[in-house]
């Protein structure tokens, strides 16, 4: 990405920023050092130093001027690839932890029966459905013409890339010290090359590029704001006259008042054809978004424009909404298989795995709207505040520092 000349609209200069495909053998690139990794080992990031160099007009990408379109469009693909591959992952882990699980024995029984295991290895199942589900619904939506995929690749990315790390620390914490060896180690001495901690260490990028979860949590708390700004923003505003505000809160006022009762009263339905385990999960998603919505309107009538920096606060209202999109997804999704008599699983066995799949999304939710209510982020950021203040210096001494 580059500037190039301002295009002049309407009279005045716009900045223009373009793609370009440079090579890496073109006269004036060097790459002056190239990045190591915790993971990831093939990747070839670098500082790379241009000298005068010259790219040809046809190098440029989607035409010039237009290269902040081309970031956002592969930005939106690239979200839904990590979660794809997430899936896998977490497929991967459930297969080695199954077997693990069921041929190592201890007081009597192989562990995978042992509540405290058994409860992870659920999990891992669950979660790579759930994912895989999520993945499917967006990349279908992606398949239509013009489709907006922002807020459903960028729950994909945060609910995925934060349920395969879970996952393969689940799957270390199942192997232990095998989990912890290399697979190089392991098949040294004649077991097999189960290549967990590698898996972590490639793994844990995924909660950080193409937009970490804290940044996705951001863009999702602003994109539910954003319509509310536009109706209501003029009332928000203290800097305007009273006047203003007085006129800006009566427009409001109008929207408001039947936008909110009709969130008392169930909007749409069920299909007539759709399988009947399933329909309560459906009901629950509709009637706990239409409370989510009552919630996300409170808080901002609180909290006015304060509300954008409780960013804790608007995390757990999108952990909420993503988890609602997680239900829709997987419920929508066991539903198209059971019609179609999918053969991978029985009937009785993938209800079971979408009933505790929606049961554990369901406790999620439930915590997050508790905390919305009951927390301690005012006291977690005085701490920090002190912290950086250079205060409590007792907590980094007596240590040996690393050179």
């Amino acid at each position: 990405m580059a500037r190039t000349p301002d295009k002049v609209i309407k009279g005045k200069p716009r900045s223009q920023i373009s793609a370009f495909i440079v090579e890496m053998d073109m006269p004036g690139v060097e790459v002056v050092t190239r990045c190591h990794f915790m993971g990831l080992k093939a990747l070839y990031n670098g500082v790379v130093r241009f000298t005068n160099v010259k790219v040809p007009a046809e190098n440029i990408v989607g035409g010039e001027g237009r290269g902040l379109k081309v970031a956002l469009t592969t930005l939106n693909t690239g979200r839904l690839t990590i979660p794809a591959g997430c899936a896998g992952f977490m497929k991967l882990c459930l297969g080695f932890v199954r077997e693990w699980s069921s041929g190592r024995v201890q007081w009597g029984q192989p562990v995978g029966k042992h509540a405290a295991i058994a409860d992870k290895i659920a999990r891992i199942a669950a979660n790579a459905f759930v994912c895989e589900s999520m993945v499917f619904l967006t990349s279908a939506l992606v398949d239509r013409d013009n489709a907006d995929i922002r807020l459903e690749a960028a729950m994909c990315k945060m609910w995925g890339s934060e349920a395969a790390w879970r996952a393969i620390d689940e799957t270390m914490q199942i192997r232990g010290g095998r989990g912890y060896e290399t697979a190089q180690s392991l098949k040294a001495r004649g077991e097999k090359g189960i290549p967990v901690e590698r898996m972590m260490r490639d793994c844990r990028i995924n909660m950080i590029f193409e937009g970490s979860s804290e940044i996705m949590r951001l863009f999702l708390a602003r994109e539910a704001l954003d319509p509310h700004l536009k109706v209501a923003g003029g009332v928000l505003d203290t800097r305007r006259p009273m006047g203003e505000r007085a006129g800006a809160a009566l427009k409001a006022g109008l929207f408001y008042v039947p936008w909110y009762l009709g969130l008392s009263v169930p909007s749409g339905g069920i299909p007539g054809d759709f399988t009947p385990e399933l329909t309560g999960a459906l009901g629950y998603v509709e009637k706990t978004s239409r409370r989510l919505a009552r919630t996300l309107f409170h808080a901002m009538a609180i909290n006015g424009p304060a509300l954008e920096k409780k960013q804790l606060t608007l995390g757990r209202i999108v952990d909420i909404g993503t988890e609602l999109f997680a239900i829709a997804a997987t419920v929508l999704r066991a539903d198209a298989m059971l019609k179609r008599g999918a053969k991978e699983y029985g009937r009785e066995e993938l209800l079971h795995l979408v009933g505790f799949a929606v049961a554990d999304a369901k406790a999620r939710i439930a915590h997050s709207f508790a905390t919305l209510k009951r927390n301690h982020d005012a006291k977690g950021y005085k701490l920090a505040v002190e912290i950086l203040d250079g205060k409590h210096p007792g907590l980094e001494t007596g240590i040996i520092k690393p050179e």
